[in-house]
């Protein structure tokens, strides 16, 4: 993986509730850079995650400049997590389907 990074898991009280964690901003430069290899429109950045025991794909959302994880409710219920609670996520840039992009995730 090549970024570990410790969130607060909060959730957006949308239409639907989604929960998320927040990407370091002293991240996102880096992450950007990355992006251009792998995104897939509107900004969206593929990536392979680790939280706990739980391996996942998804994409990071962009937000306000930065970057928010979403994570679904399988992976809360997966790993025993509330709103509020601090985790720390490992995550790797990777095409679509969990190929390594640039380097190995």
């Amino acid at each position: 993986m090549d970024f570990s990074f410790n969130g607060e898991l909060f959730e957006w009280r949308g239409p639907s509730p989604y929960y998320f964690l927040a990407v370091p901003a002293e991240l996102c430069d880096e992450i950007r850079e990355r992006a251009a290899e792998v995104t897939y429109g509107w900004g969206m950045v593929p990536v392979v995650l680790r939280l706990g025991a739980t391996k996942w794909e998804t994409s990071l959302w962009p937000k306000d400049g930065g970057y928010l994880v979403p994570v679904k409710d399988r992976i809360r219920k997966a790993e025993d997590l509330q709103e509020g609670d601090t985790v720390t996520l490992k995550m790797g840039i990777s095409a679509r389907g969990g190929r390594p992009a640039g380097r190995s995730a």
